[in-house]
């Protein structure tokens, strides 16, 4: 990883002139986007809003958009890449959802990212906005009495404009193919499961993010090489501005202080988690869907590792694993903090 420090005016001037490459080319990528119904007239100032990406996720839509609503996300800003569900139709039904549809190429687009940083720009500036899969779902001190609303008031009065959260990934125990979730169901009912500990934490001195791997992808299908382990660290609830962008997915952004969501002096700030509700009994069947479109990073080399993994047998569940039981829980483990949110 490169060091901002040993040139910080070259540096920053290399950064700076990334996020103006990042958000060109989300201008220029957004004439890939076809809109099949644009309800964004109806955002209101102060609505939290939520942006995503998929494909072929109509089984998990519904508890999804259930679960946001809950929170307190008032509109929700989705691109289909080409489902072939029934996602389209679903989604263009629902009254808070402005949805645009493209068959354009998923890695062409930086996995989708110029596509979210083209509608950030376009509709978030000024809003809290949550970045997530449709597979992910955000939890933070609080959650089961205190809205978003609560948190991103917070957030403003102490100054913060983005709020980080660990990706945990979720598990049955068994076979993830016995693993059925049923369209509308709660996944977490059915992957209850994940790992307290067995996390890797690093540094990138060039971005200022923190760097995490670890849990149960890399126990179980990257032993030999830990480090091509997918990144968990994510930060997906940032205050927009026309002038940020996201790098890589929503592992770090830019400018730069945006990434600065720690402390380095050894104490704590608050911090959340994003449940992982991917190991499900369609993981097998969406592994082997994506290895053949070769549409992910390193032409899908980690949905290769699934693959095999599964194929193999291999179940996530072990002796230490633990059952969920709240964000209290969490934090008492040590992966989520409230800081000195009281």
């Amino acid at each position: 990883m490169r060091n901002l420090g040993a040139h910080p005016i070259k540096g920053r001037l290399r950064l700076r002139v990334e996020r103006q490459r990042l958000i060109g080319r989300a201008i220029r990528r957004r004439r890939a986007l076809r809109s099949v119904s644009n309800r964004t007239g109806l955002i209101a100032s102060g609505d939290i809003l939520c942006f995503v990406t998929l494909r072929d996720e109509r089984v998990r839509l519904p508890w999804f958009l259930d679960y946001y609503r809950a929170l307190g996300v008032r509109h929700f800003l989705m691109v289909d890449n080409a489902s072939t569900d029934g996602s389209t139709d679903w989604l263009r039904s629902q009254p808070d959802v402005s949805l645009w549809w493209t068959n354009h190429s998923y890695k062409g687009s930086r996995f989708g990212m110029d596509w979210i940083n083209w509608l950030l720009l376009r509709h978030g500036c000024g809003h809290w906005c949550l970045t997530v899969d449709p597979d992910e779902f955000l939890v933070y001190p609080h959650c089961n009495q205190r809205p978003l609303a609560a948190l991103t008031s917070w957030l403003d009065s102490t100054g913060r404009r983005s709020f980080p959260a660990m990706l945990l990934d979720m598990y049955p125990k068994g076979p993830v193919e016995d693993a059925i979730c049923a369209e509308g169901q709660n996944p977490f009912e059915v992957a209850r499961w994940f790992d307290p500990a067995n996390y890797s934490i690093q540094k990138n001195d060039h971005f200022g993010n923190l760097w995490i791997q670890g849990g149960p992808r890399t126990r179980a299908f990257f032993t030999q090489d830990p480090l091509a382990g997918p990144a968990l660290n994510k930060i997906p609830l940032v205050k927009w501005h026309w002038r940020y962008a996201y790098v890589s997915s929503t592992h770090m952004l830019l400018p730069r202080g945006l990434n600065l969501v720690y402390d380095e002096d050894g104490g704590e700030q608050i911090s959340g988690c994003l449940l992982h509700a991917k190991f499900l009994s369609s993981f097998a069947a969406k592994s082997v869907e994506e290895m053949d479109r070769r549409q992910h990073y390193g032409n899908s080399q980690e949905y290769r590792a699934y693959h095999a993994g599964l194929h193999r047998g291999v179940q996530l569940w072990c002796s230490e694993s633990r059952e969920y039981d709240g964000w209290q829980q969490l934090e008492d483990l040590g992966l989520i903090s409230r800081g000195n949110w009281a």
